[in-house]
């Protein structure tokens, strides 16, 4: 594409706001509306609202239209990561309305498949691209104000009365104030905060907020503090049932600066926007006149980013790593408030983020593990740090899509969340139970006696949806208790066919494992069968949690060849000792330091990193591969909280260490 030739643009979702934005596009230097994708196109009024455009029946047949080079979402909120991501693998250009989707991890799902396709994906925060903006941003770094303290911002209206048909008060198209119209003060708070700092933004390292939730469930006024790390304090609220003075304050050491409906910058067709300066008991007013029409300016950014072959938005538009950040916020603001959608549940996400039906894949390999019966694949997928299932799914649906059907669970994790996480997933899904490799834990510490174990998989199974699990690993030890009663214990939930494989200990000593296996082989039981233990090419120094084993040493290297014990290694990558967040000269990461500096460690540490430039990989892929290739059965656990974490950890399965390389890389 030149310099010369126009975006032709294609709108998916002809509602008010893409109306709107066709204006815009018809008063811009760079693009041109082309084409029109409606559900509905014997609709009155769309020749004369886009005029000059196509009107195509269905969204389908725009992302195949060669005519279209970027597509402008703007269904309701609920179907803005579907589209995106639709339009993104047809290798169109993107630009989708606020939000760009419901949370940050559907986001971060939009930007990875972005990435990948090398395409140009923004969210449409207009006014970030209009000069009022920028000017505004100048005055904050000159010091006109001084030292920014405070910052409060609202956007709020009043809908007068509760209107059960319109989408702001349907739950299940994620209606209310945040995230239509919060994501204004928070995004414009976060960029004053950032110009304070002498950074394109910043984030809060506190957010607290409170709503009202009306009776579909939806917030109809909420506010939300946050506080930032250079102490700025920011006030935000938004509201569809309140009518707000929706100006913008910025108050600072030396006076305050006011702006009258920010967002709306000079006005639609363009005008004059202010700027009110307050200081020295005197006011001065900025005037900033624009003749172009305001969503021109969000087109023609968007549009010279495509013909620079640029893939987000230059600052102060929101980047990436902007827009992902500004709906962390509002993800802490809605969790606040306790307000979840009914979209984001397991009844009615069924569905993958695009839109399909979750299909098991076969790209990871698979192995045989000894006692279990069906193929495994080489690494397990641990989710114990996702804070719902709208979030968990993202990572859930791509492991099993890629072929991944082994999966780490605990009673202890999330206090039950994630088990049940796990439960709504397999069954929302409808993944057949007998191609799951189900793990389950349970005997944590302090509660880790013979009778808990019964106990706990009673409340495990039941979050689970499950009647088995295949896996089961006491999650510690209690050296206290004779062995030979934790041996009884899992042996009889082998016998009411609750575990249905293998089961072992979680950091466990070789010591109380072979006595173990002593207790059972003389009294007739099961045997424990398996353990999961820490394993990696960085050998753990102090352990991470109280309670933990690392086995990486040469004795117990030499005990798992000899016994063929399968391992499924909990931290396999260093938990970042293999990334930049490590290095000689790095003790920020108190974890890292105390766990994994040693002179051993950064000496295999040097030579993974010679090793992927070699192989043109990561040291991370290294460490990974170097796990997999033990002459003794380790399974690796890997514990990703996004779909590009995943693929990346995932990208390591090709890499085939030899003997040589591992000894080489051990030293």
């Amino acid at each position: 594409m030149t310099s010369d030739n126009p975006i032709r643009w294609g709108i998916i979702g002809p509602g008010t706001i893409a109306r709107t934005f066709a204006d815009g596009v018809a008063h811009s230097r760079t693009g041109k509306l082309v084409a029109i994708a409606t559900r509905n196109p014997d609709k009155p009024g769309l020749a004369e609202g886009f005029p000059g455009a196509r009107i195509i029946n269905g969204y389908e047949a725009l992302l195949t239209d060669r005519e279209v080079d970027a597509i402008y979402i703007a269904t309701p909120h609920t179907g803005h990561a579907e589209w995106a991501i639709k339009a993104i693998r047809a290798g169109k250009h993107v630009l989708v309305e606020k939000p760009i989707a419901l949370s940050a991890y559907d986001a971060e799902a939009i930007y990875y498949e972005a990435k990948k396709a090398g395409v140009f994906a923004g969210e449409a925060f207009m006014y970030r691209v209009h000069p009022q903006t920028e000017k505004l941003i100048e005055l904050v770094k000159s010091g006109t104000i001084g030292d920014i303290r405070i910052i409060r911002s609202s956007f709020g209206f009043n809908m007068g009365t509760y209107k059960p048909e319109h989408r702001l008060f349907a739950n299940e198209t994620a209606g209310g104030g945040i995230l239509d119209v919060g994501g204004y003060p928070v995004s414009m708070a976060r960029l004053i905060a950032g110009a304070a700092a002498g950074k394109p933004f910043l984030e809060p390292q506190k957010v607290a907020g409170v709503a009202h939730l009306g009776q579909s469930g939806v917030d109809e006024w909420a506010s939300a503090v946050l506080k930032f790390p250079n102490d700025i304090i920011a006030e935000v609220s938004c509201s569809i049932m309140a009518q707000q003075d929706n100006v913008l304050r910025i108050i600072g050491s030396q006076g305050r600066i006011e702006v009258k409906d920010f967002w709306f910058a000079s006005g639609h067709k363009g005008g004059v926007g202010r700027i009110e300066i307050f200081r020295n008991g005197e006011q001065e007013t900025v005037e900033v006149k624009e003749d172009r029409w305001l969503y021109s300016f969000e087109a023609d950014a968007a549009g010279d980013a495509i013909r620079a072959g640029e893939k987000e938005f230059r600052s102060p538009g929101m980047s990436w790593a902007d827009s992902i950040d500004n709906l962390k916020v509002l993800d802490q603001w809605r969790a606040s408030v306790g307000l979840e959608y009914g979209v984001e549940k397991a009844v009615k996400r069924t569905l993958n983020i695009a839109g399909g039906t979750v299909q098991r894949g076969n790209s990871i390999p698979k192995r045989q593990i000894p006692g279990i019966s069906k193929p495994a694949s080489v690494v397990t997928l641990g989710f114990e740090f996702f804070p719902n299932f709208a979030a968990a799914s993202l990572t859930l649906d791509t492991f099993y899509e890629a072929g991944g059907n082994v999966f780490d669970t605990a009673f202890v994790y999330g206090g039950g969340k994630t088990e049940s996480i796990f439960g709504d997933w397999h069954t929302s899904r409808q993944v057949p139970r007998e191609e799951i490799v189900l793990i389950g834990k349970g005997a944590h510490s302090p509660l880790c006696y013979p009778d808990i174990i019964s106990k706990q998989l009673d409340q495990s199974l039941n979050r689970l949806k499950t009647d088995y699990v295949d896996i089961y690993f006491m999650h510690r030890d209690n050296t206290d208790v004779p062995v030979g009663e934790f041996v009884d214990a899992m042996d009889a939930e082998v016998k009411r066919g609750r575990i249905r494989g293998i089961f072992g200990g979680s950091n466990w000593t070789r010591e109380r494992f072979d006595e173990a296996i002593a207790y059972a082989k003389k009294n007739d039981k099961a045997a424990p069968a398996t353990l999961s233990n820490n394993f990696s090419l960085a050998e753990m120094l102090d352990p991470i949690w109280a309670g933990c084993v690392a086995s990486s040493d040469e004795e117990w290297k030499t005990w798992l060849n000899e016994k063929q014990i399968p391992n499924f290694a909990w931290s396999s990558q260093g938990r970042g000792f293999f990334t930049d967040r490590a290095g000689r000269d790095k003790r920020d990461d108190e974890e890292i330091v105390r766990c994994w500096y040693s002179d051993r460690n950064f000496g295999r540490r040097d030579r993974a990193i010679e090793l992927a430039k070699q192989l043109g990989r990561h040291p991370i892929h290294i460490a990974l591969a170097y796990v997999i290739a033990q002459p003794f059965p380790v399974i690796p656990l890997i514990g990703p909280r996004m779909i590009a974490e995943l693929e990346d950890s995932l990208s390591a399965l090709d890499i085939k260490l030899t003997p040589e390389q591992v000894t080489w890389l051990e030293g």
